[in-house]
């Protein structure tokens, strides 16, 4: 009984010492938050906006890949080391910091070499068969022009310059023999308007005549030569030397034949007084018979020529004189035509010459771009930013890697000048002005600080920033830093305080001590019975401290830190989207939320 009766203590003595140590190690678990105090402070307060960024070079040497050699790229032969640096001398003597592979493009050289060789002897192929066309078309139309002029002298010499004029005013080609002639790159040979012979000629027509030259030159022509049968109608022409030599012939004959009849009539009557034989009566009708058939063959001669020979002599004539006008308006066509054909060959060998000379020009200045040289001193870093890495993790410029066309492979940055780019948030991108002082620190040397000025505040946000974060508006800003320190590389991350405004003997607190609650500004307030929530007037702010207008008096204490169990923590946690949205809600900007 007595056992059992221990038993019962010892299991209490257990169970109570299992309680104390369950409660022990639950208070040891709870958190404890202790509440910070400020004291209310007056005085001067600079407005700064502090933003990370990193440190970069105003002015760099980007050496990109402009070797255009197909989507497979181009290798890197040779590099030099990252982190080398190019000093002046090696600018002056233009030291290769990049060999890309020039192999292929030394076949294309070899190709091109050789299409620009058969487009050169092309083109002055074409230049010479330009030249002799032009010769060529000279000699035609001085052939066909002079064939025109003796054409027609032989209708003038044929009829007389007057005939032959009325005649071709009635084949109505006045028009045509009164054009000038046209053009053929030179002058013709001879005056078609000259005088030969006493004739006067008119020049021959032009191939540029018009619908009326070539159709009259075309149409089939008839002339009646017969009016013009006659002496006093005939010019003093061959025609008409003919036609009197024909008639003087008649006369002579017809003269004879009379001289012959009174002879005959004479023997006749001295033969019946028998004073002459019958031989010479025979004779004398033997004569007269012969001057009888004279006559007969001279008129006949005559009618035949007026008739016949006259008229076709002339028509004959005139189809030459026609057709000699025709060949000149074919010769001329023909000319026009064929330099046409000539000069469209020149050109275009002259295009394909050009093209050619071109592509060779580009090739060989692809095969230099084989060979990066330093332009400026300063220090290598592979790639450009990014651009070091493409495609995932293929590319990375080393000897060896193949590199795409406007590809960096290299910067050079000029260290002589730095810069920092920070990115500005909305809420305080209108605070930021040019020219505003910089305090600058550098993560890598922290102890070293710089200064500078705004240079450049970006108008639009950021557009790269908006693919990633499209909720978050940032400005790019651009801060120069002054002199030159051989320890700042690009690619450091510093931050960058700007000095927006100093305000003058102002209360001001910490930014945590602001507490948003129903759409107000509130503070607690540390007083002899408690805790106290009151509203304050807020002005300006930084990310450590802001201005209250009214609310605080110089020695107050306020709470920056609020208990998890106090109503004022609640209300704090409960108004956080509305201090988001809040102008005067410094402590919930992202700034001050990124700031240590």
């Amino acid at each position: 009984m007595k056992k059992i009766k221990r038993r019962g203590w010892v299991i209490l003595a257990a169970i109570l010492l299992l309680a104390g140590l369950w409660r022990w190690g639950r208070g040891s678990l709870e958190p404890r938050e202790e509440v910070a105090l400020f004291q209310v402070r007056r005085g001067p307060l600079d407005i700064t906006v502090l933003e990370g960024g990193s440190i970069q070079a105003l002015e760099s040497q980007e050496a990109k890949c402009e070797v255009r050699v197909g989507y497979q790229g181009t290798k890197i032969l040779k590099i030099v080391e990252e982190g080398y640096l190019v000093t002046d001398q090696d600018v002056t003597n233009g030291k290769a910091l990049v060999e890309l592979d020039s192999s292929e493009i030394q076949k294309q050289v070899v190709q091109q070499e050789i299409q620009w060789e058969s487009a050169a002897a092309a083109l002055t192929e074409a230049q010479q068969g330009y030249e002799i066309q032009i010769n060529q078309n000279q000699s035609d139309v001085k052939a066909a022009e002079q064939k025109a002029r003796f054409a027609r002298l032989d209708f003038d010499k044929l009829l007389g310059s007057e005939v032959s004029e009325k005649l071709i005013n009635q084949l109505d080609l006045q028009k045509i023999l009164s054009t000038p002639a046209a053009p053929t790159n030179a002058p013709a040979a001879g005056d078609p308007g000259g005088v030969q012979g006493g004739a006067a000629l008119r020049p021959v027509p032009s191939a540029s005549a018009g619908p009326t030259a070539s159709a009259s030159a075309s149409r089939p022509e008839f002339i009646n030569f017969a009016p013009f049968a006659r002496l006093e109608a005939l010019g003093d022409g061959e025609a008409k030397q003919k036609l009197r030599k024909s008639i003087d012939d008649h006369l002579v004959a017809q003269k004879e034949l009379e001289q012959a009849a009174a002879t005959l009539e004479g023997t006749k009557r001295l033969f019946a007084g028998g004073f002459v034989t019958k031989n010479d009566m025979q004779r004398d009708e033997l004569a007269y018979e012969n001057s009888r058939l004279k006559v007969q063959t001279a008129s006949t001669a005559r009618d035949l020529y007026l008739q016949y020979e006259f008229i076709k002599t002339g028509e004959e004539t005139l189809s030459k004189y026609l057709e000699a006008l025709r060949e000149l308006d074919r010769a001329r066509k023909a000319s026009v035509s064929k330099l046409a054909q000539a000069e469209a060959k020149r050109r275009s060998a002259e295009a394909q010459y050009n093209v050619q000379t071109r592509q060779r020009k580009e090739l060989a200045e692809q095969s230099e771009k084989c060979l990066i040289r330093a332009k400026k001193p300063g220090l290598v870093v592979y790639g450009g930013g990014d651009d070091g890495y493409y495609w995932g993790s293929e590319g990375r410029v080393r000897e060896g890697a193949t590199v795409r066309e406007r590809q960096t492979i290299i910067t050079i940055p000029d260290l002589s000048r730095m810069i920092v780019k920070v990115s500005i948030h909305e809420s305080y991108i209108k605070k930021i002005k040019k020219d505003q002082k910089v305090r600058i620190t550098v993560d890598a040397f922290p102890e070293k600080a710089l200064t500078g000025l705004v240079h450049k505040v970006g108008v639009l946000p950021d557009s790269q920033n908006r693919w990633l974060n499209p909720d978050l508006k940032v400005y790019q800003t651009t801060i120069y830093v002054d002199g030159a320190q051989d320890w700042l590389k690009p690619g450091m991350t510093a931050k960058a305080q700007i000095q927006v405004a100093r305000l003058e003997n102002v209360i001001h607190i910490p930014v945590q001590a602001i507490v948003p609650a129903d759409g107000k500004q509130t503070v607690m307030v540390k007083t002899s019975s408690g805790v106290e929530i009151r509203e304050v007037e807020v002005g300006e702010f930084s990310d450590e401290f802001i201005e209250v207008r009214k609310g605080l008096s110089e020695g107050e204490k306020v709470l920056l830190k609020q208990s998890g169990k106090s109503q004022a923590g609640e209300a704090g946690a409960s108004q956080k989207t509305a201090s988001e949205k809040s102008v005067g809600a410094p402590a919930a900007s992202p700034a001050a939320t990124k700031s240590p």
